[in-house]
């Protein structure tokens, strides 16, 4: 997987966006940065949908981990104290 760059690193663009003005007029009293906020809404829900279709595309592995975990245990079964 390719690696991201800082997010310190890369340029900033101006946008446009819509948001409901109740929310816009709640924000800007209570001094929320829009800026950041919709930066870090994004980087979360991006990674929920890396997350999303990594379990998609991995079921099939894990689920054959899982099968042999079941039938031959893991390597450390005969390490463990607990």
């Amino acid at each position: 997987m390719p690696r991201r760059p800082s997010p310190a690193l890369v340029a900033k663009r101006p946008t446009n966006v819509s948001i409901r003005s109740d929310l816009l007029a709640a924000a800007r009293e209570a001094g929320v940065n829009l800026s950041a906020t919709l930066e870090r809404a994004l980087t979360e829900e991006l990674a929920a949908g890396r997350r999303k279709q990594w379990r998609e595309e991995s079921s099939e592995a894990i689920q054959a981990y899982n099968e042999h975990v079941e039938k031959h245990g893991t390597f450390s079964d005969d390490m463990r104290n607990f």
